[in-house]
């Protein structure tokens, strides 16, 4: 059984190894026991931790601090102390020398995520340490070189909670990363929610070569369940040299953190999002984005629209900070939904549904009577025709497939040499 100081530690450990700007220090009547102290010291401050942990400076401010409100806890000094391990690391710290503020700025740190979700590991007799991601990045920078994939936003760390809550979403599937930045929710996927295998695509150089640091940070480097890809939204996904996409290799799921953040490059987002459901008409989209402002969700609803794909917003409230345990994001996003300007929304993509005169066809065999219909940017007349076509006929973007499914309904087609279609016997170009 966990003694009664666990959880306060715990957090105070994760919120230190995420370098969150405010920590939840544990109780006085906890701090000035000596086993919490030894505790918090084996976990975040000594050298074995230090390879892979916060910046000088940051250790610095948190020591200060935590020898300040150690200090402020005893009541009695024949009982109790403050850890000669604390102290000696303090100062130590503080004889090291600092660089500048704008060159500590600029430099990548260790930043790590626990996910309180999942099960704790084991330590000898007693629980261990939540389940972690390790991520190089730079908290400092929002955005260079074009992209702002050098840090891990709220959005990912809210879609990531998803995940965990929902793990059969991927679990044994086969996902795609569209943006992915540090990699967080691939890596999640890949590291901790047996997916089956994930490919955390970028369209930003700079991101696609850091991301094997991430990788090695989490044991993943040699791991052929994961790759990396090059995908520039908007650009054809299949090119003149490849015969098919991803060597033919299926995706089941594609994941979006924060991607929807610039309304220039929504327009592209949806047309490769379109091509992805044109190759696996059975996929599923799952988007995590901040709004920052309304104009700028309704435009990316918009051209969702115009792409006649359906969004589904799923509603997920961001809990409380007293109530996060790990990861931490701020809970202000998702207090006000349309007042305030940060908010996080996830989305959700059933199948595209494709109009029909004035209304909607789901999933499934659909009758199609005289009019026209959409697929994409092409327009396709049938008179008089009345077949079955699922949903998966009417997302294909090959004629071959289209024309293949009309024969197979009983309707004969034949090529007149222009490049049009007609129907035996009739004049309506298909």
């Amino acid at each position: 059984m966990d003694p009664p100081w666990r959880q306060e530690v715990d957090r105070f450990c994760y919120q230190y190894l995420q370098l969150e700007p405010i920590l939840d220090y544990p109780q006085d009547k906890f701090l000035r026991l000596e086993v919490v102290q030894n505790d918090i010291y084996k976990r975040i401050f000594c050298d074995e931790t230090g390879s892979v942990g916060p910046p000088d400076r940051y250790r610095i401010k948190i020591l200060k601090e935590l020898v300040f409100r150690i200090e402020s806890s005893i009541d009695d000094w024949d009982r109790y102390a403050v850890s000669d391990d604390i102290m000696n690391t303090l100062s130590a710290l503080l004889a090291t020398p600092m660089p500048p503020d704008a060159v500590s700025a600029q430099k990548k740190c260790y930043v790590t995520y626990h996910l309180s979700v999942l099960e704790r590991g084991t330590q000898s007799e007693t629980a261990g340490p939540h389940p972690s991601i390790t991520l190089l990045e730079n908290r400092n920078l929002i955005a260079a070189g074009g992209t702002t994939g050098h840090r891990t936003w709220e959005a990912a760390l809210q879609l990531g909670q998803y995940l965990c809550q929902n793990p059969s979403l991927v679990a044994g599937k086969r996902v795609l990363e569209l943006g992915a930045g540090t990699g967080y929710p691939s890596i999640l996927c890949v590291k901790h929610l047996q997916a089956g295998h994930a490919i955390a695509s970028d369209g930003s150089d700079d991101v696609i070569n850091n991301l094997p640091d991430n990788l090695f940070l989490n044991s993943l480097q040699d791991s052929s369940k994961i790759t990396l890809m090059d995908i520039k939204w908007g650009h054809a996904l299949v090119g003149t040299e490849d015969e098919k996409w991803n060597s033919g290799q299926p995706v089941d799921v594609v994941l979006g953190a924060d991607i929807t953040y610039d309304e220039r490059v929504m327009p592209a987002l949806v047309a490769t999002l379109f091509d992805l459901f044109g190759m696996y008409p059975s996929l599923q989209v799952y988007i995590s984005a901040t709004e920052r402002n309304a104009e700028t969700y309704q435009a990316f609803l918009k051209v969702c629209r115009q792409r006649n794909l359906a969004v589904e917003d799923l509603h997920i409230d961001v809990p409380p900070r007293s109530k996060q345990n790990g990861p931490f994001y701020d809970d202000q996003l998702a207090i006000h939904l349309w007042e305030d300007d940060d908010h996080v929304m996830a989305a959700s993509w059933r199948k595209p549904r494709i109009f029909l005169g004035h209304s909607f066809c789901g999933s499934g065999s659909q009758e199609l009577k005289q009019g026209s219909w959409e697929v994409g940017n092409m327009e396709f007349v049938l008179a008089s025709v009345i077949t079955a076509i699922t949903l998966s006929h009417l997302r294909c973007k090959r004629w071959s497939v289209l024309i293949d499914a009309i024969r197979r309904a009983g309707r004969g087609l034949s090529h007149d040499g222009s490049g049009a279609y007609r129907s035996v016997g009739r004049r309506d170009s298909v």
